[in-house]
């Protein structure tokens, strides 16, 4: 499964055969019930649509149908504003508060009339079989009939005059957005989220050879991108050979601003699911790999294993996490909002508030008074994450220093490292976000949000 650009696709579609009248009804059932765990129970996607632990409704279909009903939910998130406003054009008056379940219902059948590869007649008609099969629904299905024809008759006349004209987020996340960046530039990254991210990949040498072999290109940073790839991740050339690992070009640079970390002990602080760990290990680091989930610890070890690769692995909580020994440089890539990947995931302004962002800056805000504990006096501390919010990057790091005298800002200095020049502020820290690195198509362009920061500790 995958989206293509500007007008995702989904091919082969089983509901289009007469044999099987209500082929794919449990699928776009499955995509409402999910649908609705995101938008009102602020239920990440990711965990819902796991192949092991994710949503019963979810895990009963078979691949090709979960494929569908991922496409439809991505679709469905990453136009919710434009979506929600061509049917707002068709209703008499608003939903009742509680229709949430009819709402869903017709989100999910316009994601696929306005921006999926499928029959519209089979998407009205699966969406009024839906509506009636549920007592919630069932009263409404002329209405769900009649709004999902007319949208269809007219999406070509209005669809895109209603993308010029709509942003594609909650209030909040745009207000914050507006403040942060602009207008002007808060329109940019509202315009990256609606393009499905390119897959970017950090290889252990030689990427040029696996440019070509991978179909992509080489950044200026060293990293390969590719813009759809040719198969799944796990079946690509050296995947099994532990040639490369998934990492988005921006979540490639904290590592990066220590310099030479051979034959240095580096702490890799919330270090799961492990790019960076890798990228410290290959750069000659002695690594220990500390991470608080268990979980998530596993997976590291998983990948490590895959790419030939070794550290110390550490389960603890950083807040209690005392070493036998201080390390000559940390490295704290935070749990943050994770705003800074809307672009991969378009549920995170949903499922996030503000409220979340300001605990989450909170909890970081501990966690690097804590992590610039554990460095020796002269060594480097890297602090970063993948928000776009300010409280949880800039304004975090102007705090911490001024209230800690042992340590020091340590800027990033112009051409010291190859392909960010950029993204430095004038702070010496680096700031990256989706409409930033224009390459020329919106498809293989743009960065995950980042900030980074480098610090030394000097007592």
């Amino acid at each position: 499964m995958s989206e293509a650009r500007g007008r995702p696709a989904h091919s082969g579609n089983r509901e289009t055969s007469s044999d099987e009248p209500f082929a794919g009804l449990a699928a776009r059932k499955a995509a409402a019930r999910l649908l609705a765990a995101v938008i009102d129970a602020r239920t990440p996607l990711d965990g819902l649509t796991d192949h092991e632990n994710g949503h019963p409704q979810y895990k009963a279909l078979d691949m090709r149908d979960r494929g569908l009903v991922r496409a439809i939910l991505v679709t469905a998130l990453r136009y919710r504003m434009t979506i929600a406003g061509l049917l707002a054009r068709r209703l008499e008056k608003p939903l009742p508060p509680n229709a949430t379940a009819l709402s869903h219902l017709l989100h999910v059948a316009a994601a696929q009339i306005l921006f999926l590869d499928i029959p519209d007649s089979a998407a009205v008609d699966l969406a009024v079989t839906h509506a009636k099969s549920d007592p919630r629904t069932q009263r409404f299905s002329g209405l769900v009939n009649g709004v999902l024809r007319t949208l269809a008759r007219a999406k070509e006349t209005e669809l895109p005059a209603a993308l010029a004209a709509t942003d594609e987020a909650p209030k909040w996340f745009s207000d914050r957005l507006k403040a942060a960046y602009g207008a002007d530039k808060t329109k940019q990254i509202l315009a990256a989220h609606r393009v499905e991210a390119p897959v970017d990949f950090t290889v252990k040498a030689d990427p040029e050879l696996w440019a070509e072999k991978l179909g992509g290109i080489v950044l200026p940073t060293g990293t390969i991108r590719v813009e759809k790839l040719s198969a799944s991740v796990t079946e690509l050339p050296g995947f099994e050979d532990g040639a490369w690992w998934v990492q988005d070009a921006a979540a490639s640079f904290p590592a990066r601003l220590f310099g030479d970390v051979k034959g240095l002990r580096v702490a890799d602080l919330c270090a799961a699911p492990g790019g960076k760990t890798a990228q410290l290990i290959l750069a000659g680091a002695k690594v220990t790999a500390v991470d608080t989930s268990k979980n998530r610890l596993a997976r590291l070890t998983q990948n490590l294993e895959r790419l030939g690769l070794s550290a110390d692995i550490v389960q603890a909580d950083l807040l209690k996490y005392q070493p036998a020994e201080l390390f000559d440089a940390v490295l704290l890539d935070a749990p943050c909002s994770s705003t800074g990947t809307v672009r991969r995931h378009p549920d995170v302004p949903w499922t996030k508030t503000m409220a979340d962002v300001e605990k989450l800056a909170d909890l970081q805000a501990r966690l690097l008074a804590r992590a610039v504990t554990l460095v020796k006096p002269g060594g480097r501390i890297v602090f970063s994450n993948c928000s776009l919010d300010p409280i949880e990057g800039e304004d975090l790091y102007r705090v911490f220093l001024a209230g800690n005298k042992t340590i020091a800002n340590d800027p990033l200095q112009p051409g010291e490292i190859d392909g960010i020049d950029a993204f430095l502020t004038s702070q010496g820290t680096l700031r990256t976000t989706p409409a930033d690195f224009d390459l020329g198509s919106p498809g293989i362009s743009g960065l995950d949000g980042f900030f980074a920061a480098r610090m030394r500790r000097v007592a």
